[in-house]
C-alpha cells in the first residue's frame, strides 16, 4: 500500500497503523524517520521572525493562492494508491481541492481520503477512516479503543476536583484562541474552557477581552510553533499591557505548550495532550508533564522596564 500524506497528523496516524508513507510534508518530523521520506509539500512563506511578522506572510500567501505548494512531479512518481488529505484550515495543509484537482490532472488511480476534524470524535473516526482506507482496520480499531480507554481514565482521575477557568492560546501577536478540539479536550481534563466552544474555529480576540475573562491557567500553544519557539516569543504577551495582573501569571499558572506536536495536529497523540492538560488543571492527580512539552511562564517575565 503506496501512501502519501499531505499533513503531520495524517502521518502520524498512518505511521500509528503499521504503514510508513513513501511522501509526506516538509513539516512531517513523527515519528522521526519519516523525516528521511521525499518531500511533495512545501512552504510559500518564510517563518522566521515574529508572531506578527509570520501572520502578516501568511495573510499575504492566502491572497495570492496559498501558503503551500505541491510538488506534481514528484507526486506523480511515487505513483499512490491513498492520498489523505483535509479540508480544515488552509494554513495548515493544501487546499483540499487543489489536491483533487491535482490527482484529476495527473489522472492518478489514487484514493483520496480528506479529513475535516473539528472534535475529540471526529480525530478517532479519521483514524478509523483512515485505517479502511490502508488496510489497517483492525489495528485502527485496536488504536482506537486504547485512546478511548486512555480518555475514560483521565475523566475517571478528575471526577469530583475543583474545575479551574482556561484559555488555550493558538497565536500571539495577534492573539488567536484555540478551538476544534481543545475546548472539549480542557473540559474532560476538568477544566471550564474560556472564550471559545467545542468545534469552534481558532479565532482572533481583542487583547481585553482576555483580561476580562482572566482565567485561571493559561496556555501558549502557538500553531507552529515548538516549545523553544514559542518561549522565544513570549514578549509578543509578556509586553502587553496588564500581562503581570492576569490570575494565571500571578499564582504561576501560566505555561507554554508545544503546540505544534501537541495542540495543532489532530491525531493520536492528542489524548497525551488531554493527559498533559490534566497535569496542569489538576497537579495533585497526575505526574507532572515532560519538560520538553510543556514549560512554566517565569511569574517575573513581562515588559521591559
Amino acid at each position: 500500500m503506496r501512501v502519501v500524506s499531505l499533513l503531520p497528523s495524517a502521518t502520524e496516524t498512518v505511521c500509528a497503523l503499521g504503514v510508513d508513507p513513501v511522501g509526506v510534508t516538509h513539516e512531517c518530523d513523527y515519528p522521526p524517520r519519516v523525516e528521511s521520506i521525499p518531500t511533495v509539500v512545501h512552504s510559500t512563506i518564510d517563518t522566521d521572525g515574529s508572531s506578527r511578522e509570520v501572520d502578516d506572510r501568511v495573510q499575504r500567501s492566502i491572497e495570492r493562492g496559498g501558503v503551500y505548494t505541491l510538488d506534481r512531479e514528484r507526486l506523480r512518481g511515487l505513483d499512490p494508491d491513498v492520498i489523505v488529505s483535509q479540508g480544515l484550515c488552509d494554513v495548515c495543509a493544501v487546499d483540499e481541492a487543489v489536491v483533487r484537482g491535482t490527482i484529476a490532472d495527473l489522472g492518478l488511480d489514487a484514493e483520496l481520503v480528506a479529513t475535516h476534524p473539528h472534535s475529540l470524535d471526529d480525530v478517532l473516526d479519521d483514524v478509523e477512516r483512515i485505517g479502511r482506507a490502508i488496510d489497517r482496520e483492525p489495528a485502527a480499531r485496536r488504536l482506537v479503543a486504547d485512546l478511548r480507554d486512555r480518555i475514560d481514565r483521565v475523566r475517571e482521575h478528575v471526577d469530583g476536583t475543583a474545575t479551574p477557568t482556561v484559555t488555550v492560546l493558538d497565536w500571539l501577536d495577534p492573539v488567536m484562541i484555540s478551538g476544534h478540539w481543545m475546548p472539549e479536550l480542557v473540559e474532560i481534563a476538568g477544566g471550564e474552557f474560556r472564550l471559545a466552544e467545542p468545534g469552534e474555529r481558532s479565532g482572533p480576540i481583542e487583547w481585553a477581552t482576555l483580561r476580562e475573562a482572566d482565567p485561571d491557567v493559561l496556555v501558549a500553544a502557538p500553531c507552529g510553533f515548538s516549545l523553544d519557539r514559542t518561549s522565544e516569543s513570549l514578549s509578543d504577551l509578556t509586553a502587553r499591557e496588564g500581562w503581570s495582573e492576569l490570575r494565571a501569571v500571578r499564582e504561576g499558572r501560566a505555561y507554554v505548550m508545544d503546540g505544534n506536536h501537541y495542540v495543532n495536529r489532530p491525531g493520536p497523540r492528542l489524548v497525551d495532550t488531554l493527559e498533559h492538560l490534566a497535569a496542569l488543571l489538576h497537579p495533585e492527580r497526575f505526574d507532572e508533564p515532560p519538560a520538553e512539552v510543556v514549560r512554566p511562564i517565569p511569574r517575573a517575565t513581562g515588559p521591559p522596564s
